[in-house]
């Protein structure tokens, strides 16, 4: 008889992550002897993490870079990226709908969205943006679905690892059409406009996402890498907020304009 495999670390923090959110309860610090205190540990959980949800939110169908602003990492006071996951359950198509009840406490980005047509595999790594640019079939306009569980923005930077590991706090994300050919657009110029119920919130361009949208999926792409990932065909990159984060509520309509990419709309029920 097969001896029953204990779960190792990881996968029991994950474990109390999934839970809390089941649960909806309010953020909390993991328990000392589960708290990550390295970002490879923290990607640890983030996978381990993921795999669990996978069984309600589908397998994975694409990646996040948060906190690629300087105005985004000084308003949770953490000083780098943030890798995380897009569950093909939690993706929608614009316009889409949420209901404010399901999360504890909703957020939602603004973004620039990218679909490749080529795999960027791990052993090719490390990435440029040309190279990325060659494995980019089109991009759009998107809006980051997200739950902070009520955290204390005062306070979350002592925990910036656990934000890693609870897979940088994706809920999903709604996209735009796409639009290709893309290649003579400069995404670095594209002026995005927030606007809740008609009111505009916040702009901001292209190039606030590190520089360069194409520059987020280059940071995805050898993240991924140094942990023996590759990015592959098909694969949606969401690449940072231009915008920082808002917090809808139910009856609000989102709507994020990218310039020549459109728009992407979101109704919060």
């Amino acid at each position: 008889m097969k001896k029953k495999t204990e779960p190792t670390r990881a996968e029991r923090a994950a474990r109390l992550l999934l839970d809390a959110h089941r649960r909806k309860a309010p953020f909390a610090a993991l328990p000392p002897e589960l708290t990550p205190h390295s970002a490879d540990a923290a990607y640890d959980i983030q996978d381990a993490l993921v795999a669990l949800k996978s069984d309600d939110c589908g397998p994975v169908a694409g990646w996040k870079i948060a906190l690629t602003t300087p105005q985004m990492r000084a308003m949770l006071g953490v000083g780098d990226s943030i890798g995380g996951t897009l569950h093909r359950g939690q993706i929608q198509k614009s316009p889409g709908r949420v209901r404010a009840a399901d999360y504890v406490h909703l957020i939602v980005e603004f973004e620039v969205g990218v679909q490749l047509i080529e795999d960027l595999p791990a052993a090719d790594a490390p990435y440029s943006r040309e190279r990325v640019a060659q494995a980019v079939g089109a991009v759009m306009p998107a809006l980051e679905i997200a739950d902070d569980w009520n955290a204390d923005y005062k306070t979350i930077s002592q925990h910036a690892l656990q934000l890693a590991a609870d897979n940088a706090w994706n809920e999903g994300a709604v996209l735009g059409e796409p639009v290709t050919p893309w290649q003579g657009i400069d995404l670095a110029a594209l002026r995005g406009v927030a606007k809740i119920n008609g009111k505009v919130v916040g702009e901001g361009y292209g190039r606030d996402a590190m520089g360069h949208p194409l520059e987020s999926v280059v940071w995805v792409a050898n993240h991924l890498a140094r942990r023996g990932r590759g990015l592959w065909r098909g694969a949606v990159v969401i690449t940072g907020s231009l915008v920082t984060s808002k917090f809808p509520v139910a009856g609000d309509a989102i709507r994020f304009e990218l310039d020549s990419l459109g728009a992407v709309e979101l109704k919060v029920e």
